[in-house]
């Protein structure tokens, strides 16, 4: 039976990522996508697991969007009952709250295209088998988890623009949280999210859009090729 994972996506235009659908097709994995704005979160049990993709709002920002309590509340579900979840970018942050860890402006606003770094427990963990040590990471974001994590969370990814840019549950290795937006970092997506935040990325220091274009062009064949790589191994994590 083919599996089944829920998606929370927070914003209009900011949906699953081209590199997400692709990889899921490929692999047989079915996504239900819920708009946590203004939809209510299903029943989990009859999933496999949890993806969290990216957004606006901040972790602490309860009040203004209710929502984020819920989502709170799904993955401590989706940890304690020992589910596969896979959080990117706010979904990153979230998890990281929920686990104990800082949450908080980051040393920089990162947009655009870097270089991201194995850690040494990133070597070692499954969700990175067969892929380089130092690779290209698709960024959106200007809030992060901050050093130093709990003693049960390992950072498995960092970069000059954020030190924990990847984390895994220590005796969950399927529990885990990207800063980077990898799922999404094909040309298309990345003149979509150029659009739809543009309000956002207008405040210094300014983005330069064709930057960020040319990048994910040059990128885009190699990030999809990884993702694919990635998201099948954060599957088999949990067969």
């Amino acid at each position: 039976m083919a599996k089944r994972f829920l998606v929370f996506q927070h914003m209009d235009w900011e949906g699953p990522g081209i590199h997400l659908l692709r990889s899921a097709e490929k692999v047989g994995v079915k996504l239900e996508v819920v708009e946590v704005w203004h939809q209510p979160i299903p029943d989990l049990s009859p999933y496999d697991g949890l993806f969290i993709l990216g957004g606006s709002p901040n972790v602490d920002q309860k009040d203004e969007y209710p929502f984020l309590r819920a989502e709170k509340t799904a993955i401590r579900h989706i940890v304690e009952n020992d589910k596969s979840y896979l959080g990117f970018c706010l979904g990153h942050q979230l998890l990281a709250d929920v686990l104990g860890a800082k949450v908080g402006p980051n040393t920089c606003r990162s947009v655009g295209f870097i270089e991201g770094y194995l850690t040494s427990q990133g070597r070692q963990h499954p969700l990175f088998r067969n892929l380089p040590n130092s690779f290209p990471l698709f960024k959106w974001h200007g809030q992060a988890a901050l050093p130093p994590v709990p003693n049960h969370v390992e950072v498995l990814v960092t970069s000059p623009d954020c030190q924990v840019e990847a984390i895994s549950l220590r005796e969950k290795p399927h529990v885990i949280g990207l800063q980077f937006d990898n799922h999404a970092g094909s040309k298309l997506d990345a003149a979509t999210w150029l659009k739809g935040d543009r309000e956002w990325l207008s405040q210094p220091p300014q983005v330069d859009p064709a930057i960020v274009l040319t990048e994910a062009e040059k990128l885009e064949t190699v990030m999809g090729e990884q993702f694919e790589i990635l998201f099948e191994n954060f599957i088999k994590m949990n067969d």
